[in-house]
């Protein structure tokens, strides 16, 4: 039997016996409530750093992330009405 096999069986066996041992524990209200809120709270956080970054970004004159990606979506739009475009023209040179 070769060395991979040997080490995957062992970590199989492990990670099985682990994870019926601590599927009890991490399902628990006293480990779900706390990690809730504690994932509530960064999200408030990064919500609240990204408002200040854009305030930030805006008060020194330079284009916000939601700057950006409209005026990406604006290029976006104009790129696909060009080739609708030059696939009319091509359309109407063939005729």
């Amino acid at each position: 039997m070769n060395l991979w096999k040997t080490w995957k069986t062992a970590f199989d066996a492990w990670e099985n016996n682990t994870a019926q041992m601590l599927d009890p524990i991490v399902r628990s209200r006293a480990v779900l409530e706390p990690a809730g809120f504690a994932l509530s709270s960064a999200m408030k956080i990064k919500a609240m750093s990204d408002r200040i970054t854009a305030a930030w970004w805006g008060s020194l004159g330079l284009p916000t992330k939601q700057d950006q990606e409209r005026t990406l979506h604006k290029l976006n739009t104009l790129e696909s009405r060009l080739l609708d475009l030059e696939e009319q023209l091509e359309d109407a040179r063939g005729q």
